[in-house]
């Protein structure tokens, strides 16, 4: 699925809107701790909403605002007015994920350099 024809792309850009805004206030915020946290934040979301309980999420400084923005959004989204499932944002965070891995090839900061200007 191409972003552009998502459904949730609004979605999407809320959650980049924060990981944004997390580089710009960690300046050493990598994209592989971004993935690293991102991956984390599947996680915390699921626990947010009754499930994972047996799995654990980070408590690494830099991936806790990414982590926590995820949950927030997913908090706001979530069965709200979007209709939007918890399946259906796990999904939009794996494609934020492999957007971060992506132009990660492009720098430690790749992603960041990529977003900064759109955002």
């Amino acid at each position: 699925m191409d972003l552009s024809d998502d459904d949730h792309l609004d979605v999407c850009q809320n959650i980049e809107a924060g990981l944004k805004q997390q580089y710009e206030h960690h300046a050493d915020l990598t994209d592989a701790i971004c993935i690293f946290a991102l991956d984390n934040a599947k996680v915390a979301v699921r626990k947010r909403f009754g499930y994972a309980k047996n799995e654990k999420v980070t408590d690494h400084p830099l991936a806790q605002g990414v982590i926590a923005w995820c949950v927030n959004v997913g908090a706001e989204r979530i069965g709200n007015i979007n209709d939007l499932t918890l399946a259906e944002y796990i999904v939009r965070i794996e494609k934020i994920k492999r957007s971060v891995t992506r132009h990660s090839a492009y720098g430690v900061r790749g992603y960041y350099e990529f977003i900064r200007n759109f955002l």
